[in-house]
Parts: C-alpha cells; sequence; structure tokens
C-alpha cells in the first residue's frame, strides 16, 4: 500500500490513456486539468470544488473549461491543415459543429469564436436549431449546413440566409427535398445552394453503424441522384449542386469504416462532378470517435485510431478517387461535434453515504442460546486457510441459503438470520483477499469481489446527466479527483437519487474489458468525497430527461487568465433547474400550489392542528423549497473546509 503514489493512481485510472494531455493528476493528489496544453496552466478541480462551496453552489455541478474547447476547435482545424499540406492536396479544408451535439448558446459561441481564423461554420438539423444559426452566423465564408427533414417554412429562412450572401446549403434527404429545395429558390428569387446526401453501401461501426447503409434512415439511392441531376439540368441549376454528403454514425470506433466510406462517396463525387455538376464541397460527416476508455480500440467505447491518422485517410483517399477520375479536388467538410465538445466538460458529482456489504465484525459475537446455523459460521469464520477457503467459501453460502430457507418457515429469528448474514460477507471479504495478486483467480471469487463492491450513494441523476450511459452502455472515464495519492482499498458502482433502480453506474473503463466496480476510497467521517464524470461535453447536456423531476445541474464556466494569481477565473456561473421550474414544465403551476397549500395551513389552523406562527413557518419554507435546487443538500453544505474531527458533519453510512 505505501508503494502507491500518483503515478499509480494515472495507471489505475488510464488518465494518461483517455486524457488526451488535458488531465493530470498531481503531486497533491489531485485531478488537474490542462484546458490548453501549449499554455501549460493546471486547474486542479479541487479549487474548482472550493470556490464552488464559497458561492453557496450545491453539487452536482457541471464545469465547462472554454479554453479546451477552444483547443479542440484548434486542433481539429490544423490537423486537416496539417493532413492537406502533407498530401499536396489542391484544396482546403471547412468545418461545421453539428449544433445537435451541443446546442448551448455558450459552447456554441465559444467555438464560433475559436473557429473564425479557420472560417469554421455551423450545421442544423431542425428548424430551431436552424433559427439560432442563422442569427449567429456572420462569416461570409464559413459554410452552414442544413441536415434533416424540412418544411417549406425551413426552407423560406433557408433562402434567407441565401438573401443575406450565406453559405447556407440545404442538404436534400430524399429526392422531393430537391424538388422543394428549388421551389423555395424560385418563389424567393434566389439562386439556391444545394446539397444531397448519399446513401452508401458502407456501413459504420459500434453502437450507431444501424444508421447508415441501405436500409439508412437519410440519404438518395443511385436512382435518386441521377433523377436529381436530371431535374437540376432541365431546370438550368446544374451549377447549383455544390455539395455531397454521407454519414455513417456517430462515434465510428473501426478507421477501415472511415477509408471505405470516404472512397465511396469520393466516386460518387466524381461522378456527379463529370456529369456537369459545379460542385464544390464533399462532407465526410460526423463519426470520428472519442477514446473514452483509452484502449485505442475498436470498442464500443474507444476507437482504434487518432485525429491524425483519421484527418489523412480522409485527404489521401478523397484525392486519390479525384485524382483518378481526372475532377478538381474539392473543399472537404467534416461535422465532427462529439470530438470537439466531449472533453471540455466535466460532471463534479459528491459521494455522501456509502452502502456496505458488511459492518465490523467486532459489533457481533456469537451466543449460547444463536441457533446452530450460526456457530457453524462463525466456526467457519475463524478457520479460514489458504487451503481450504473455497471451501470455507462454499459452507458459508450453504449455510446463508440454509438460513433463508428456515427464516420463510417461520424456524428461524431475525437476530439469528442477521448474524449469519453479516459473517457471511466477512467469509467472503476474506477468500476475497487471500486470492489478491494471485495469477489465477476463480470466476466465483471475482463475481464474489463484485457483489462485496460498495455502493456510492452521489447526488445526481443518471437520466438528466448520463443519459446516453442508462439508454446505450455508453463508457464515460469515472474517477475521484482527490485523495489520488491514497490506495484505494475499496471497490464499488455509484447509485444516484433517483427512485429507479436503473439510477446506477455499475459499467466502467478498462484497457482489456468493462470492469463492474470502480476502485474507490473509503469515506472518512466528516468529509466529503467527490468524483468526476469525464468526457460528458457531447449530447449529454442536451438529452437528459426530467426523470423524478430533477432537472438542470449548476454551472461553472472556466477561463484561463494569466493575470490572475491562480491563472484562471470563473467567467460565469449558471444556476441549475430549482423545484418550481421542473415543476413548470410539467404544467404545475406553482402560485396554484402554494394557494392550496395555504388553504390546507388555515384549515389546519382553524382545527387548531396548527398554531398561527407555527402554520406561517411551514408555509414558508414550502414556498422557499419551491425555489430551491432540485438535487440534495449536501451535509457539508454550510461547511467551508474539509474537517477530519470525525465528530464534526460526519458522513452516514448505511450498512447492508
Amino acid at each position: 500500500m505505501s508503494a502507491f503514489d500518483t503515478a499509480s493512481a494515472t495507471a489505475l485510472y488510464n488518465v494518461d490513456r483517455w486524457g488526451e494531455n488535458y488531465f493530470r493528476i498531481n503531486n497533491n493528489g489531485n485531478l488537474a486539468v490542462v484546458p490548453n496544453p501549449a499554455a501549460g496552466t493546471k486547474i486542479e478541480l479541487m479549487e474548482i470544488v472550493n470556490e464552488a462551496r464559497q458561492r453557496g453552489l450545491s453539487f452536482p455541478i457541471v464545469v465547462r473549461f472554454q479554453d479546451l474547447l477552444r483547443d479542440r476547435v484548434r486542433t481539429l482545424n490544423e490537423a486537416f491543415a496539417s493532413a492537406i499540406s502533407e498530401a499536396g492536396y489542391k484544396n482546403l479544408y471547412r468545418g461545421v459543429f453539428p449544433i445537435k451535439v451541443n446546442q448551448l448558446r455558450e459552447v456554441v459561441e465559444e467555438i464560433l469564436d475559436a473557429g473564425i481564423p479557420y472560417h469554421f461554420g455551423l450545421e442544423a438539423g431542425s428548424k430551431p436549431e436552424l433559427m439560432a444559426a442563422l442569427a449567429y452566423h456572420n462569416d461570409p465564408e464559413s459554410l452552414l449546413i442544413c441536415n434533416g427533414y424540412k418544411d417549406r417554412e425551413f426552407l423560406r429562412m433557408v433562402m434567407l440566409g441565401r438573401k443575406l450572401g450565406k453559405k447556407i446549403i440545404p442538404v436534400a434527404e430524399k429526392l422531393e427535398e430537391v424538388f422543394e429545395i428549388v421551389e423555395s429558390a424560385r418563389t424567393a428569387n434566389v439562386e439556391p445552394y444545394i446539397g444531397v446526401r448519399l446513401r452508401l453501401q458502407s456501413k459504420g461501426s459500434g453502437k450507431w453503424a444501424t444508421s447508415s447503409g441501405e436500409n439508412a434512415k437519410f440519404g438518395l439511392s443511385t436512382a435518386d441522384l441521377v433523377a436529381a441531376s436530371d431535374f437540376l439540368h432541365q431546370r438550368g441549376l446544374a451549377h447549383c449542386l455544390k455539395l455531397v454528403h454521407f454519414h455513417v454514425g456517430s462515434q465510428i470506433t473501426d478507421i477501415v469504416t472511415v477509408k471505405r466510406a470516404v472512397r465511396e462517396a469520393a466516386r460518387f463525387y466524381a461522378k456527379l462532378y463529370k456529369m456537369g455538376h459545379e460542385l464544390g464541397y464533399l462532407d465526410v460527416g460526423g463519426g470520428l470517435g472519442v477514446d473514452y476508455d483509452g484502449s485505442r480500440t475498436n470498442f464500443d467505447s474507444s476507437m482504434n485510431y487518432t485525429l491524425h491518422e483519421y484527418t489523412r485517410d480522409v485527404v489521401y483517399n478523397v484525392m486519390e478517387i479525384c485524382d483518378a477520375e481526372g475532377v478538381p479536388h474539392p473543399t472537404l467538410v467534416s461535422e465532427s461535434g462529439r470530438a470537439i465538445v466531449a472533453h471540455h466538460s466535466v460532471l463534479l458529482i459528491e459521494a455522501f453515504s456509502a452502502i456496505l456489504k458488511k459492518t465490523d465484525p467486532l459489533q457481533i459475537h456469537p451466543e449460547p442460546s444463536d441457533h446452530k446455523l450460526v456457530h457453524e459460521i462463525f466456526d467457519i469464520l475463524a478457520n479460514i486457510g489458504r487451503k481450504n477457503r473455497l471451501e470455507n467459501l462454499h459452507d458459508a453460502q450453504q449455510i446463508r441459503d440454509q438460513a433463508q430457507s428456515m427464516f420463510d418457515l417461520g424456524l428461524l429469528e431475525l437476530r439469528d438470520k442477521a448474524k449469519i448474514e453479516t459473517v457471511y460477507w466477512h467469509v467472503a471479504e476474506r477468500v476475497v483477499e487471500s486470492f489478491r495478486g494471485m495469477r489465477y483467480i476463480p470466476e466465483e471469487v471475482k463475481d464474489m469481489e463484485i457483489a462485496l463492491g460498495d455502493q456510492l450513494l452521489c447526488n445526481f441523476s443518471v437520466f438528466q446527466s448520463l443519459l446516453d450511459h442508462w439508454a446505450l452502455g455508453q463508457l464515460f472515464p469515472i474517477i475521484p479527483i482527490h485523495r489520488l495519492d491514497e490506495f484505494p482499498e475499496r471497490q464499488g458502482t455509484l447509485v444516484d437519487i433517483t427512485c429507479d433502480s436503473d439510477g446506477k453506474v455499475s459499467k466502467f473503463i478498462d484497457l482489456q474489458d468493462v470492469k463492474e466496480t470502480l476502485p474507490i476510497h473509503r469515506l472518512r467521517p466528516g468529509e466529503p468525497y467527490y468524483l468526476g464524470i469525464f468526457l460528458a461535453g457531447a449530447y449529454q447536456d442536451i438529452m437528459g430527461d426530467l426523470h423524478n423531476l430533477f432537472g438542470r445541474v449548476n454551472e461553472m464556466h472556466i477561463f484561463l487568465d494569466e493575470d490572475e494569481d491562480c491563472g484562471y477565473y470563473v467567467e460565469e456561473v449558471i444556476r441549475g433547474s430549482t423545484v418550481g421550474q421542473v415543476l413548470s414544465l410539467t404544467q404545475w403551476d406553482t402560485r396554484e400550489l402554494a394557494r392550496r397549500m395555504k388553504a390546507q395551513t388555515d384549515a389546519a389552523l382553524k382545527s387548531d392542528k396548527l398554531k398561527p406562527n407555527e402554520a406561517m413557518r411551514w408555509l414558508d419554507e414550502y414556498e422557499s423549497t419551491l425555489d430551491s435546487y432540485t438535487y440534495l443538500k449536501s451535509p457539508y453544505e454550510n461547511s467551508k473546509n474539509f474537517s477530519s474531527n470525525p465528530d464534526k458533519n460526519e458522513a452516514p453510512m448505511l450498512q447492508k
């Protein structure tokens, strides 16, 4: 245990592999964020925690590192620029950010500002997204791509963009949309830019593989493309077809998928160009992955390629096909949203209690009056040895099962059953400990180690903040943000504060497989325990639901500033949802609720159930709770500093 240090913690939690140089464990045993690796400034997350507490912010809290977001924009654009220069590619890269990945205004604003030197644009897939994009898109050299199905109102707004001189390109998802785009442009008296989405044979990889291929939801078939080409020629608008687009799914895990799809799309591009269309853009869609587990494999939560390999493969394969077909190289477009925003957001959660499998063995003793099964299992605990440990475990399991059967028949008292179950878990723990570090560990012992894991009760909602984990099994790196110079002697899972049994995290990243427990520290009396959930900036902010009416969480936006002593400042704090706000979203009128409660307290006054002052205090408390944060109040909320005194703010420890 004494040999454990921060280097050991880095290896244990794979921080150096999934962290992309943005996250490091410092010598204090705290996790630090490096928003701009070129600048090198490190921000301890525990500093952010203390800042939040001083501001009266409750957990959970999303912390956004805006400089990290900017660095991701720069990294993507420069990776494409490097690949283009290296290959001698004769055109440019013009990326767009798909707003659906994170529609928060502060995020989109920061991406657009960081993208100014690169003429980085936006992609909108719905009418609300388009309305926001039209107002914020003001670079005449950047693109505004419009995906998704469109109605006349949608297309009218697209034509407004063309009237304003924007390079706005509606992408036809079906043949009929080509006709509708042309008609909308005619009535608006403007020449349109038109894009078409290809329905490729190539399919994606990972969880979203079914979103592509022949049975994909979107895209024109080969016959549709020919019909669209003929239609545009007949209308004298062949030159308006500007962009060819494809998408083979989110979080592409295998680079072979990228290569195959890019080559197929480039061939379509070249053939359409030779059919008399003045194409200029090839949009390779989204799908650029994020290595959530650090394994660098084609596992669902990873990717077997780097950003630089991705950009080189896109550039090289497009160039090779276009050169072979004798057509000019197109401007390359990508819609890489996940790879831009995933890293910038960290969800900080507080574990305020632990549900344990066993109690201190000194708390129980066999009594002469105890049932014989109690004495038998105590004998097993006292005589566990290396030679007979599995036999001891099996015997203890048999006694526990027998005790359950006798209890069901009314033949065993509750106190005896409690002692048997308590001692059973001690037997199991000793057996597991005896195998620790051995080359071969039986499967039943591995299963027992998982069963022995603690359950950390954490103040957050999986359904609100980690919906992809619950719905799709998406893994996110999770790690304590302090005490990382101490050996994490426990294993555990995370359970949230919703009333749903699915509100838990019991799958964790691992280089070899998926782990069912997370290495954690024993909770100390009087001290909070904080964990960070990382790479959660893509989709999770938007896709969370209101399960149990837990709403949006508190946010802090962090900017680097060399003039500050600490190297950064909190640019903005956005308060999370209040109880009243989430009730209003589900058609509850908070004024009506307060009126009804007042009527009930008035009735209680008349019947002498409450006294006047007492009634007013309860009513005031009810109304103030409507204005409070939806999540639980921490037992440490009024404490400014950690206390090592076990008599202060003692952390509740629930024992099973």
